[in-house]
């Protein structure tokens, strides 16, 4: 992935964290449209030309947004529009980096999966059960993909926590868990990462947040030690 933020310490890097400063201040609102190019670089003391680079790598970080014949406005800083990149960056990752962040990923979602027990409602409940009868009930890898994103997002939704839940997004690539799928399917192990689910399940029904905390660290720690065994012709 290109890498779009410029050396700290230059004029475009300085203009960055003044526009980021006046949002974080109130000066600048979600939804709001920005001063003109020029106006903004009077205002900062810059060139239009550091400007221009300084909207353009907040545009591409979803901090900022173009609207033809419109302007530049402040996005609605949304959480998961502002991890986009991050997610973009596990999903391309590869090899021990990979790794690295599957273990992010065990110790986020195993508290995602805590938080989770001790404020589902029934419905939410009830919502995480249907996905995974889906999951048990196909031996499609497609389905069996559907169905597992879908019971781990309803599980970090009912966590409560809309940023965390993002982050936790960001590192489930839908490309990935494919891959992992596939690998399970190969080695005959559905069995055990569907058990692996209905434990998860069952500690929430249980509203029990230690035993959900440690039935997804688990559920994460086995995809995180199958991708270790794959290492090397993933490198």
């Amino acid at each position: 992935m290109e890498d779009i933020t410029p050396p700290k310490g230059t004029v475009t890097q300085r203009a960055i964290e003044q526009i980021k400063a006046m949002i974080a201040d109130g000066r600048l609102e979600a939804g709001q449209r920005l001063p003109t190019e020029r106006d903004l670089a009077v205002q900062l003391g810059i060139s239009r030309s550091s400007m221009r680079e300084a909207i353009r790598a907040l545009t591409v970080l979803g901090v900022l947004q173009a609207r033809h014949g419109s302007g530049i406005y402040v996005t609605r800083l949304e959480t998961g529009d502002l991890l986009e990149t991050f997610g973009v960056v596990a999903q391309i990752s590869r090899g021990p980096r990979l790794v690295e962040l599957m273990a992010v990923r065990r110790i986020l979602e195993s508290t995602a999966t805590a938080l989770a027990a001790a404020r589902i409602t029934d419905e939410q409940l009830a919502a995480v059960a249907e996905h995974l009868q889906a999951m048990n009930a196909t031996d499609d890898p497609e389905e069996i993909l559907a169905a597992d994103l879908a019971f781990h997002r309803a599980i970090c939704l009912a966590a409560g926590n809309d940023s965390l839940a993002a982050i936790v997004e960001g590192l489930s690539s839908r490309t990935f868990r494919a891959r992992v799928w596939r690998g399970y399917q190969q080695e005959g192990a559905y069995d055990r990462t569907r058990k692996e689910h209905a434990r998860i399940h069952r500690a929430l029904a249980d509203r029990d947040p230690e035993a959900a905390r440690v039935a997804a660290a688990a559920h994460v720690g086995e995809v995180e030690e199958w991708l270790r065994a794959q290492l090397d012709p993933m490198a």
